[in-house]
């Protein structure tokens, strides 16, 4: 049976002393460790993500969830369509489908491809070629598919321009994600002729990832960045809008574009202001990992979560948890280790931290836990928490209403 979700009012996670002790109850048959995602909370952000995007259409970021259940539900409501993927790979499994989950028909791969045999089988599919798009922004990417299967052996191959959004600034230099060595309008109406003119592609789409705005808290705990941040965005939205506005309309001259994505969660009112803009790629924001916790303009509820359990008492005012270095990534960081969510009242300890096989807590709460109890804990970031579990408990009105295999859970390793 497939997930639905619907509009809800209530906001229990504002009332961690309600939440929590709910998911606790509802999962009382499982052993730890075990993630559960509650479906009011999840159905309250995809629902928050349509109304900050302002009518503009979200492609799902499946790196995000990695859960099919979860994007077929999302992909079901109005206000989204499609998918951006993160491997080749993944985007020909999605677009395939099997008996319980229908084929995604728009995919588009978020970074160029080099896996050959992943090529091979979109070039000589026609059902696949017509649903995946790639991403491109070199010459180099084009001739390493040509040298896969050339274009009198293949199916067209569809793909989308990426170029740079980051902030070229003249006082911090380059702000943003290292990713297009496409920059200028000139860079990108060049690569788009090439593609144009190369037999065997179809370019209809452009992309760029403002990481920058999107990807950056604004609220920190750094009183300085939080003043540093919020005008490093300001300038930086402004410089892209126009440039993403003279990047489109140079390449609407030459190839008739289907999409031109931008934005991801943090940046979905500003991404959909600019009229260039015909979808923007979000996923994060479903789950409400912590990371979400320092953004001023929205604040989704934690509605993804992991559950450890607590195997010792080194001491009366002292737990310690089985497991729990669920690490994410990026720069190494206390804010990349995973946040205890419940009980309130308990922190790690510093030269234990999150560990791979244990855990130790702290803090007043702490001495009330006794041998078998739960502890909740958020993710850094969203997607990579399923690559942790095989499934997900789905929790809906105090009681599991479904069992959600993530892409682990269905023997599914992309990267």
């Amino acid at each position: 049976m497939m997930l639905q979700l619907t509009t809800n009012a209530a906001t229990p996670w504002l009332e961690p002393g309600a939440y929590w002790p709910g998911l606790t109850a509802a999962t009382a048959e499982l052993d730890p460790p075990y993630g559960a995602i509650s479906l009011p909370a999840l159905s309250h952000n995809a629902f928050e993500m349509v109304r900050r995007a302002n009518g503009t259409t979200i492609r799902v970021a499946s790196k995000s969830i990695r859960v099919r259940g979860v994007i077929d539900a999302v992909l079901a409501l109005p206000g989204f369509a499609g998918v951006l993927s993160y491997t080749l790979a993944e985007a020909l499994w999605l677009a395939t489908g099997d008996a319980v989950h229908t084929g995604i028909p728009d995919v588009v791969v978020g970074y160029p491809t080099t896996d050959r045999a992943a090529l091979r089988r979109l070039a000589t599919d026609p059902r696949l070629a017509a649903r995946v798009t790639l991403m491109v922004d070199s010459v180099a990417q084009l001739d390493l598919i040509d040298a896969v299967l050339p274009p009198s052996k293949r199916e067209t191959i569809r793909v989308c321009l990426e170029f740079d959004a980051s902030w070229k600034s003249r006082i911090l230099g380059h702000l943003g994600t290292w990713r297009s060595p496409v920059f200028t309008v000139e860079e990108a109406r060049a690569l788009g002729e090439a593609i144009v003119a190369r037999p065997g592609f179809s370019l209809v789409g452009t992309m760029a990832y403002e990481g920058q705005i999107a990807g950056q808290v604004n609220n920190p705990n750094s009183v300085v960045m939080r003043r540093v941040i919020p005008w490093m965005q300001q300038q930086s939205g402004v410089e892209l809008a126009g440039r993403r506005a003279r990047v489109v309309a140079s390449l609407r001259e030459i190839a008739d574009l289907e999409f031109v994505n931008g934005g991801g969660t943090g940046s979905l009112e500003s991404t959909s202001s600019e009229a260039a803009v015909t979808e923007i790629a979000a996923g994060s924001g479903l789950f409400g990992p912590h990371l979400f916790d320092h953004y001023t303009h929205f604040s989704p509820a934690p509605a993804a979560a992991f559950a450890l359990a607590v195997v010792r008492k080194p001491r009366p005012d002292m737990v310690t948890m089985l497991g729990g270095g669920w690490v994410a990534s990026g720069p190494p960081s206390v804010d990349r280790l995973p946040l205890v969510a419940w009980p309130e009242g308990t922190k790690m300890v510093a030269r234990e931290m999150a560990g791979e096989v244990q855990t130790p807590l702290t803090g007043a709460a702490a001495a009330a836990l006794e041998i078998g109890d739960r502890v909740w804990l958020r993710h850094t970031k969203a997607g990579e928490l399923s690559e942790h579990l095989n499934d997900f408990a789905i929790v809906d009105d105090g009681r599991i209403v479904s069992m959600e295999k993530t892409y682990r859970g269905e023997g599914q390793l992309f990267l």
